[in-house]
């Protein structure tokens, strides 16, 4: 198990590599054109390209191991091993051409949230964490081809425990009114000190990085999350449901120091 780790926690930087990369190949260019899903939610030929480039990636290195995506679903594996991955994690970002969405590479064994990195490409930001191993950040020009030599020092959540104190970050607000949810986000807002929308992948990065004091996601799926509820508790965060569950399958998260989790979590209960 530990060997089998040791090859993933740097495959999976080499992921997030490959997918940062090729995203930054479209951000802010005039190369792809946005497509809409059945859902309505937009999609890129940058989303489609890089997760077909992670997908054969693991499939020639981990042909057992099992594969889910946003875009082209899921591979069964034999291995006990899950590959979940988002390339651009923030779609609507990176077609806006704001610097905010990220590159999700996650991975389960037996089910369990094991190793998570998250990278902001355009930002040069980078946390990853495996479990029991903690949480390091660094920084790296994606759209180099050198080595993967990141100097990664070990990143902490903060210590503020007042959300009256502290920064709350989540996606788009208005994902609250699609889970009736409007008064618990009105609640939240009104206790922070402050409030931004600076969510997806990114939102959970400042959490891990002690830079917010929570992250909350109305609506999520899978890939959105199986990387970011390892960061959060190997930065020393809680991860959970709104329900308060340690479910990346819950359809709705949240993501905090851990201080302020279960007052957070008292808002949303109601909703989960």
């Amino acid at each position: 198990m530990a060997d089998a780790m040791d090859g993933r926690i740097a495959f999976a930087l080499q992921l997030a590599a490959a997918a940062s990369r090729e995203t930054l190949k479209y951000f802010r260019t005039n190369e792809f054109q946005v497509e809409r899903k059945s859902d309505r939610s937009p999609v890129t030929l940058a989303d489609k390209q890089a997760e077909q480039i992670v997908r054969g990636l693991i499939q020639n290195q981990f042909p057992n191991d099992a594969i889910l995506g946003e875009e082209f679903g899921g591979i069964a594996g034999s291995s006990g091993y899950e590959w979940i991955v988002d390339p651009i994690d923030g779609t609507k970002s990176f077609i806006s051409g704001v610097p905010l969405y990220s590159t999700l590479v996650g991975m389960t064994f037996q089910g369990q949230p094991t190793i998570g990195v998250i990278a902001i490409p355009a930002l040069c930001e980078l946390v990853i964490a495996a479990k029991g191993l903690g949480a390091w950040y660094g920084s790296r020009r994606w759209d180099s081809n050198a080595e993967l030599a990141i100097p990664l020092e070990q990143t902490w959540v903060s210590k503020q425990s007042q959300l009256s104190d502290g920064l709350l970050v989540t996606s788009q607000a208005d994902n609250f009114q699609r889970r009736n949810a409007q008064s618990a986000y009105a609640a939240l807002e009104a206790e922070a000190y402050v409030t931004r929308t600076w969510g997806d992948g990114y939102g959970y990065l400042l959490v891990a990085t002690g830079r917010a004091e929570a992250m909350v996601d109305p609506i999520v799926n899978p890939w959105d999350v199986a990387a970011v509820a390892p960061v959060i508790q190997e930065a020393g965060g809680t991860f959970s449901s709104w329900a308060g569950d340690f479910d990346i399958r819950a359809g709705h998260c949240l993501g905090t120091n851990g201080l302020v989790h279960n007052s957070v979590l008292e808002r949303l209960k109601p909703f989960s």
